[in-house]
């Protein structure tokens, strides 16, 4: 026998969720969920509190350099600052 949507105990039936259409600058979807309080205790509204400029600075690749090339541009990168 089929299990209808509306045979479903409350809560277990799916969400309708709208799929994230881009992403936040830590770089998680950016989608609105409409049951979380961001105000709850359990929910950490403010990660990045409290951290410095260095800690949310992004690291990226550079595919185009050797790992040599990479080591030594940020060995260089690094003296500079």
């Amino acid at each position: 026998m089929a299990v209808k949507k509306s045979d479903l105990p409350e809560g277990e039936a799916p969400a309708d969720i709208a799929p994230a259409t881009g992403f936040t600058p830590a770089g998680a979807p950016d989608q609105i969920v409409p049951d979380v309080d961001p105000s709850h205790p359990a929910v950490d509204d403010n990660p990045r509190a409290g951290t410095s400029i260095n800690q949310n600075r992004i690291d990226f690749n550079d595919p185009n350099l050797t790992d040599e090339q990479a080591v030594e541009k940020n060995l260089n990168e690094t003296a500079k600052s």
